[in-house]
């Protein structure tokens, strides 16, 4: 099992919009991984209302929860970062961002929907590189 804990600044927003685009993608491809996210700045509020509405029109969890502050780093999880500026903070872990992957992605938060939809589509991309990326890693093993 590979546990991946998507990080951003508040985790209203992009990070939590990653953990559900990518559990979504992974259980389409029958991929035994873990996804959480959390925020530097989390606290404790609701996913952002525009973020629920792109999750939704776009076929993804969209439920409340409240956001997670990223307080310490486990061995064993893969951090992605949704900007190389938030991966740059997490020292000693095991740690990419999404500008590794199909580019940095900036935070919409406070914006309209369709800023939202923009950016859940970007996440999309990286989580599809994301995968495809360990998977290729794990065939080679």
């Amino acid at each position: 099992m590979i546990d991946i804990c998507f990080v951003c600044t508040g985790d209203t927003c992009r990070s939590v919009m990653a953990e559900r685009i990518a559990r979504k993608k992974a259980t389409e491809r029958n991929l035994d991984y873990t996804f959480t996210s959390a925020g530097f700045f989390a606290d404790e509020e609701n996913i952002s209302e525009n973020a629920k509405l792109a999750l939704k029109q776009l076929g993804y969890d969209y439920s409340d929860r409240k956001s997670v502050k990223l307080t310490k780093t486990n061995a064993k999880t893969l951090y992605v970062c949704v900007t190389k500026a938030h991966a740059d903070l997490l020292k000693g872990a095991k740690v990419i961002s999404f500008s590794s992957l199909a580019g940095d992605v900036a935070d919409p938060y406070g914006q309209d929907l369709q800023t939202y939809i923009k950016v859940a589509k970007q996440i999309e991309e990286n989580v599809d590189v994301l995968l495809n990326k360990i998977e290729k890693l794990r065939s080679e093993v």
